[in-house]
């Protein structure tokens, strides 16, 4: 009986977990090779208060349905769950607003509710609503998203609500970030219409519900932290696993490849007749710089950013009033270190009442802090070379600032994530296809993950089934 192609996978996030499981369904013998002693990547959680907590991604995009599908199929149908219906809201000017509906990535395509919101001055709405009577301002190439933002509603706009939206999921700058990459719905409109915030409508309006209903759930997430989803591949994959396995090498030996695994003293050699490359860029870069000096080129000019994550418990009674919204985005310009802050016992119900299972005798409440943006992670006074004690003063400093807290937190975790988002630069887009263009003469050889197809769940997932469907097509 003749074996399908034995694949070996290098990486075991929720990408190449998606590939191996996907190859493993259609026949493969697959071997996931990942270098740290855990699988997962940026998906975790440990016991904070006697209960799990995500200290990665906490939740997917359920509009985009590659993530929720996939659970369903892992039969984990059950277990999601999906947030309560808090709002956000941002700190601007000194104080907590609302962040104004009808607004696509923090881009306003509603005035009227941006100047309710409170969230800019007055000159700045005025600067804003010059968007409405502005000729069309001609996009003719990938350009910053503060670039285009900023010249069609101004500054504050861009510093007080989009980069504050595009910071919570690249940690980037929205002088460096893509636009066609980070705002692909608007991206293309910005060449086409006259009035950014009319183009924000027309995206709003392409995402009602085709019945008129009411729209379904935004994100989704897993009772017991998101972490489940790796488990769940792992298990049910049948692929062979192995952690602390570093891939040292990667060479091309005649039809498949070979591969050095584990200590650099003395590695393991393996090989297999095709590879996914499932790593962050740079380790992928590194691999591939004997069999694909080009695309190495590419991919090592992909940057990442580190942040970390402080996860905080507090007794409830410490805030003047219990938390009823979801968290807030702190823009950079309010001088405050955290740059967002999640009250997620109050944004999932589920850990509201495993927190009250827990610790029956005490009303607790659980805040993420998210602290780091690029850039944050170098230099003599970056913030994120400070000490997780330093870390965890700063938030608890920042949450009495904003929130009033009055007494310190009753326990509390830091998760730093180094290099752990990939930045969508201008020209990124470029950049992935001439690498992929360069490995297209490399027979099976597949790259995933975050830095090349969207830094979401949902994104990887697809991302990882895409790489299997390319190689199971060789």
């Amino acid at each position: 009986m003749q074996t399908k192609p034995h694949v070996a996978v290098v990486g075991g996030g929720v990408a190449g977990l998606t590939a191996a499981y996907r190859l493993s369904r259609a026949g493969h013998p697959v071997t996931v090779l990942e270098g740290a002693p855990r699988l997962g990547g940026k998906l975790d959680a440990s016991a904070v208060a006697g209960v799990p907590v995500d200290s990665g991604a906490e939740s997917v995009l359920a509009r985009r349905p590659e993530a929720v599908e996939l659970m369903r199929e892992l039969g984990l149908a059950d277990q999601i769950v999906h947030p309560s219906g808090a709002a956000p809201r941002v700190y601007s000017r000194g104080a907590l607003r609302p962040l104004p509906d009808g607004h696509v990535m923090g881009v306003p395509g509603d005035l009227a509710a941006l100047a309710r919101s409170g969230v800019l001055s007055p000159a700045g709405l005025v600067r804003a609503a010059r968007d409405l009577v502005w000729q069309r301002t001609p996009v003719r190439a990938d350009v910053p998203v503060a670039t285009y933002v900023g010249l069609r509603m101004g500054e504050e706009v861009v510093d007080r609500l989009v980069e504050p939206m595009l910071g919570g999921v690249y940690a980037g700058r929205a002088d460096r970030l893509s636009l066609d990459e980070t705002l692909p719905q608007l991206a293309p409109l910005a060449r086409t219409e006259r009035s950014l915030a009319a183009a924000v409508r027309t995206v709003r309006a392409r995402q009602a519900p085709a019945d008129s209903g009411p729209p379904g759930p935004v994100f989704a997430g897993l009772r017991g932290g998101l972490v489940q989803l790796i488990d769940a591949l792992a298990k049910r994959g049948g692929a062979e696993i192995r952690t602390s396995a570093p891939v040292r090498e990667l060479h091309r030996d005649g039809d498949g490849w070979r591969l050095a695994v584990g200590p650099e003293s003395s590695p393991e050699r393996l090989t297999a007749d095709a590879v996914v490359l499932a790593c962050p860029a740079p380790a992928a870069a590194r691999l591939l710089r004997a069999s694909a000096p080009e695309a190495a080129g590419e991919l090592a000019g992909i940057d990442y950013a580190g942040l970390a994550i402080v996860t905080l418990v507090y007794r409830t009674a410490a805030f003047p009033m219990p938390p009823a919204e979801s968290g807030f985005l702190v823009p950079a310009g309010e001088g405050r270190t955290i740059k967002a802050a999640t009250f997620s016992s109050v944004k999932w119900p589920w850990l509201a009442d495993a927190l009250r299972a827990a610790r029956p005798d005490e009303d607790l409440l659980v805040v993420r802090c998210s602290i780091g943006r690029f850039g944050d992670d170098t230099g003599g006074q970056a913030v994120l070379r400070r000490s997780d004690a330093e870390l965890a003063g700063l938030a608890a400093a920042d949450l009495a600032v904003i929130c009033g807290t009055g007494e310190p937190p009753v326990d509390q975790r830091i998760t730093r994530w180094e290099r752990g988002l990939p930045q969508y630069a201008v020209g990124h887009a470029a950049r992935v296809a001439r690498a992929r263009d360069a490995l297209a003469g490399l027979p099976g050889l597949a790259l995933c993950g975050a830095a090349y197809d969207g830094v979401g769940i949902p994104a990887c997932v697809a991302s990882g089934t895409e790489a299997a469907a390319r190689l199971t097509a060789d």
